[in-house]
């Protein structure tokens, strides 16, 4: 259950707003995340997107930990570090009175960054909560790269299952079971959720397990869960094969045509 705390996402983001849309260095303000997909539940997390003059970073952050300070303490900021070449920062926020599921993830773009996580394909319809004359677009998704990076990428996964799956095998036979569930699940099954994600939705190929339930089809979902639930060393024999098995015949199924239409069509 999700702790029963006084502080809701619409308190949290309204004050965002009110201390954040007044500052003549920033441009605009949204979430994107569950807000952006219609799937906000009681699990849900804030996932904000905050474009700000290139100097202005490190002053916006100190806005915004203000404005959630006056809310309730910080009860813990988690930094990830970034490449300065990204165009853009983020940090999490723990708020004591907020559920410990109410995490901020927030992000800082500077305004020349070519990427404003916007393209609907991929980030859904986020909800600006205010874009100031309306400058902040996202570009249009170049689909024929989109293609050929898809071409490319289903060319690499069948070259690195190729050379690299017996590494599972090779753990087995010798008895290494832990090697060789970690690799089962990292190289294995981690190849093939990337070929069914490029399958059925090519625009989330990179995603990983992310929104994996909402996109995938049931009857996927559920033979997936079968080959990542491994009892004892028997099963994780046994589902390794059926996973090899289910790997080569899901890449001689793709039609690259299809994935093209599926693209260009979107």
């Amino acid at each position: 259950m999700a702790n029963e705390k006084r502080l809701t996402r619409d308190i949290v983001i309204r004050t965002l707003v009110d201390a954040l849309k007044p500052l003549d260095y920033v441009h605009a303000f949204w979430e994107g995340g569950a807000a952006a997909f219609n799937r906000i539940d009681e699990w849900s997390d804030i996932d904000v997107y905050l474009v700000v003059d290139d100097k202005k970073v490190d002053e916006s952050f100190l806005v915004v930990e203000r404005a959630l300070r006056s809310l309730s303490p910080i009860k813990q900021k988690y930094e990830i570090p970034q490449s300065p070449e990204l165009g853009y920062s983020q940090a999490f926020y723990r708020l004591e009175d907020a559920s410990n599921y109410l995490i901020i993830d927030l992000a800082i773009l500077k305004l020349s960054s070519p990427d404003k996580f916007l393209e609907p394909k991929i980030h859904g319809n986020v909800a600006f909560y205010f874009n100031k004359s309306n400058q902040i677009k996202h570009a249009p998704l170049d689909k024929e790269v989109l293609v050929s990076k898809l071409q490319e990428r289903l060319e690499r996964l069948q070259a690195r299952f190729d050379m690299f799956n017996n590494f599972i095998q090779k753990e087995i036979n010798r008895g290494n079971y832990l090697e060789a569930i970690e690799l089962y699940h990292a190289l294995t099954l981690a190849t093939i959720v990337e070929v069914l994600r490029i399958r059925y939705n090519p625009f989330h190929y990179d995603f990983k397990m992310r929104y994996i339930h909402y996109e995938l089809p049931s009857k996927i979902i559920r033979k997936l869960k079968h080959l990542y639930f491994v009892e004892d060393e028997k099963d994780l024999q046994e589902k390794y094969h059926k996973a090899v098995k289910w790997f080569h015949e899901t890449m001689s199924e793709i039609d690259q045509k299809e994935v093209e239409k599926l693209v260009r069509m979107s």
